[in-house]
């Protein structure tokens, strides 16, 4: 986290604003803490991402002499007020092709470098114009703190709510997208319902809502598609059936089925999504940065253009359902035509 002295001429330099729940260090130069803070704080980080970087991968620095030309490395940290935070995502947006902006929602068991970097290997890999932006909530980050981390989740709704609503008002972006990652999911779900529930209409149509490998009890996620309503596009889910994290979840939860490990060869399922308005991706096929297969959407980022192209997770014209990601032919299509067929009239 200590800010080096210069990038390398080789390394790309990427900006990540950041909105947190996270209590400040003492020393600010070492970020943000696992405590909470009822008050949101703002910052933005010049992050070096080395040239021999591999898509989905983040190469971690273990000391505080980086070796720029092969590790990540944080070049500037620039504590932000409210006010600044804004102004300068709005002249980022100006600045930007789409004019869009981006906010990842990280999981459990993730420190805030952790988030942090991952923000920027997204944005570095996905090589697309926008505004990357980190919410980071007071996750633990420690294996055995789910519980802990489940209530720093649920501390931080309106937070969550409060950036969506900021950031959506301003001028200047014209769509966002909100990614949350498996209890990061579930955090995006509560927001996006609180936007709902005190009508905020204006917020959720700026909005292109991914979650990937979603920490959400079945019936929970149900009752709050239900409590949002449609959105245009509709969520995108991306699930995997052998993510080992979901099934942990699952059982520590009662073996309450998991959204992120919904089987899109059920044809209960897919029927339900169209019902729900939401796009079910397997993404099984992509090979995952960690043994649990819980980080696959980390190697998604590289081939996110041609996916945007296809109107899968851009916010064209997504369609209600289910489909499959062929990570060999880089292609997505409908599910299998035996469900297919299984739900046809």
């Amino acid at each position: 986290m200590y800010p080096q002295q210069k990038a390398s001429a080789k390394s790309r330099v990427v900006t990540v604003y950041v909105a947190t729940t996270r209590e400040a260090a003492d020393k600010p130069v070492e970020g943000f803490t696992v405590e909470r803070e009822e008050e949101l704080s703002y910052a933005a980080f010049d992050i070096s991402i080395p040239p021999n970087h591999e898509p989905g991968e983040i190469e971690w620095p273990y000391s505080r002499k980086v070796n720029l030309d092969e590790q990540f490395a944080v070049l500037k940290h620039t504590i932000l007020t409210q006010s600044a935070f804004e102004s300068m995502v709005a002249r980022e947006a100006r600045k930007s092709k789409d004019r869009r902006a981006a906010i990842f929602v990280h999981g459990f068991n993730v420190s805030f470098q952790e988030g942090l970097f991952r923000m920027a290997q997204l944005a570095a890999d996905s090589n697309v114009s926008g505004v990357p932006i980190l919410f980071s909530w007071p996750s633990q980050a420690r294996v055995l703190d789910y519980a802990t981390d489940k209530e720093s989740a649920t501390f931080s709704r309106d937070g969550l709510t409060e950036v969506l609503q900021e950031v959506t008002g301003i001028s200047s972006v014209r769509s966002v997208m909100l990614f949350g990652h498996s209890m990061g999911g579930w955090l995006s779900m509560e927001a996006l319902r609180q936007l709902a529930l005190t009508g905020d209409r204006n917020a959720l149509r700026k909005l292109n809502v991914i979650l990937a490998a979603p920490d959400i009890d079945e019936d929970v996620f149900t009752t709050q598609l239900e409590a949002i309503g449609p959105l245009d596009p509709p969520i995108l889910v991306m699930v995997s059936s052998d993510d080992r994290a979901l099934q942990a979840s699952r059982f520590i939860q009662g073996n309450r089925q998991r959204a992120g490990q919904l089987d899109i060869t059920d044809p209960e399922v897919i029927e339900q999504a169209r019902e729900m308005n939401v796009t079910l991706l397997d993404i099984s096929s992509l090979s995952s940065s960690d043994a649990l297969n819980h980080s696959r959407y980390a190697a998604l980022a590289a081939i996110y253009p041609e996916l945007n192209d296809d109107m899968v997770l851009g916010s064209g014209m997504r369609s209600a359902g289910a489909k499959t990601l062929d990570a060999v032919a880089r292609a997505v299509s409908a599910p299998f035509a035996l469900a297919e067929n299984a739900i046809a009239p």
